[in-house]
């Protein structure tokens, strides 16, 4: 059975792994990584999913603003192949995405496809700008209060 479960400090190494695993090699050099560097991630929504004591999936949040407005940078999220097409991925973005709305955050961003992402709610903001090179049809965002994207347009910076 598999169980989720806050990231804790002993499980940096194992995530890591996974992603390099689950990701393209030079997955730091993404724009999203840019906006990582140096910030904490947002320990109450980052999760890891273990099946018997071995990680199956993780998923990370990391704080950004968008022009003057606080958002949450989703990212990355991963599943180890051995547990990909069993719904681990969407349990990990659901639960988190209500953790986070829990937690008084407003509105989550990530940039990813379109098609997968659009089934938890997730749409294109047009006018929020990712650093270079980053395609603006794969920057996509989640109201978690009505109307959250309401006028945010802007550059996304990290959070200070």
């Amino acid at each position: 059975m598999v169980e989720l479960g806050p990231e804790g400090p002993q499980d940096l190494w194992e995530v890591e792994a996974l992603y390099d695993l689950c990701f393209a090699p030079g997955r730091e050099a993404l724009s999203s990584y840019r906006l990582r560097e140096g910030v904490a991630p947002v320990a109450d929504l980052c999760l890891v999913a273990r099946e018997d004591g071995i990680i199956a999936g993780a998923i990370r949040y990391w704080p950004v603003r968008v022009g003057e407005a606080r958002a949450l940078l989703l990212g990355p999220v991963a599943v180890h192949p051995t547990h990909q097409g069993e719904g681990l991925g969407g349990w990990l973005i659901r639960e988190s995405v209500e953790r986070a709305r829990t937690l008084g955050w407003a509105r989550v961003m990530l940039v990813g496809d379109a098609p997968y992402y659009g089934r938890f709610g997730f749409a294109r903001l047009d006018k929020v700008e990712m650093p270079p090179p980053t395609n603006p049809a794969r920057v996509l965002g989640l109201a978690l209060t009505p109307g959250a994207w309401d006028g945010v347009a802007g550059a996304v910076a990290p959070a200070a």
